[in-house]
């Protein structure tokens, strides 16, 4: 795995987002859980910083994004935005929509582990991974209109995440869900207890390591692509990411393994 740059915490003791490389995994942990893990403009920072690392190293086959302490993260920090001019606030928005974004576009399949409250830009981040799994401690809340600054940018993965109404229930109220209903609307693919939390996150992410990564990442790509289009035009999208897909090299070794009854050998591990 390539070297991570490693931002400090105000404190300079431990960077805000610690690192680990296990078995093709990635496993990211928000690290100011004295802050409540909020998306400080340094941790964004941080994040982008990583996202960027990673995202083409071979050795990173899917990324786990966790947090230490009894928050997941409690979203942006108020001190950056309250008193600040335009630029200022447009610059921090900017960057944590970067942030979100990375994500969605990343090569590598992202789940988010989720130990305890995910709210305002925390749920937003949750919403923006590919996969989420949640301990039953853990809850999510875009509680916005309680301070009088609507979760416009958190509604964005959030509405694309779970049923409409739904949103805008979460949206429009401010309350909290739980992590049961989280899994029934869609938010998250799994609740477990939580001590079970990091080995059934894991366990997830080594579903998808022993398949090629080119057809992972074609795949995610295409799976964003077509989302907000008419039915006609993403099959349009489906078509050619299957046809690029099928004339990839490790299209062809998966399936002449199949039809060998062997295990395939993919070129891109």
């Amino acid at each position: 795995m390539k070297a991570i740059p490693a931002r400090q915490s105000p404190t300079g003791n431990e960077p805000l987002v610690l690192c680990e490389h296990k078995d093709g995994v990635a496993i990211l942990t928000l690290n100011r859980p004295d802050k409540r893990n909020t998306l400080s403009r340094q941790m964004l920072v941080s994040l982008r910083d990583i996202f960027d690392a990673i995202r083409d190293d071979p050795d990173v086959r899917v990324v786990i994004l966790g947090a230490n302490g009894t928050v997941f993260s409690s979203g942006h920090d108020m001190k950056e935005v309250l008193g600040n001019n335009r630029d200022g606030i447009e610059s921090l928005f900017s960057l944590s929509t970067g942030v979100m974004e990375a994500i969605r576009l990343s090569p590598k399949p992202v789940i988010a582990q989720v130990q305890g409250l995910a709210t305002a830009a925390g749920c937003q981040l949750v919403a923006s991974c590919d996969l989420a799994v949640a301990a039953s401690s853990a809850g999510f809340q875009t509680p916005g209109v309680h301070i009088g600054l609507f979760c416009s940018t958190p509604m964005v993965p959030l509405s694309r995440a779970v049923p409409l109404k739904k949103a805008m229930e979460m949206l429009l109220t401010g309350e909290a869900i739980s992590a049961e209903e989280a899994y029934r609307v869609g938010l998250v693919n799994h609740v477990v207890p939580p001590e079970e939390l990091a080995a059934a996150t894991m366990q997830l992410a080594q579903k998808i390591i022993p398949f090629s990564s080119y057809t992972i990442a074609l795949g995610k790509q295409a799976f964003y692509k077509q989302l907000a289009l008419d039915q006609s035009s993403a099959y349009e999208v489906g078509k050619e990411a299957m046809v690029r897909n099928a004339l990839a090299e490790d299209a062809h070794e998966g399936m002449s393994a199949f039809l060998e009854k062997r295990q395939p050998r993919w070129k891109h591990r």
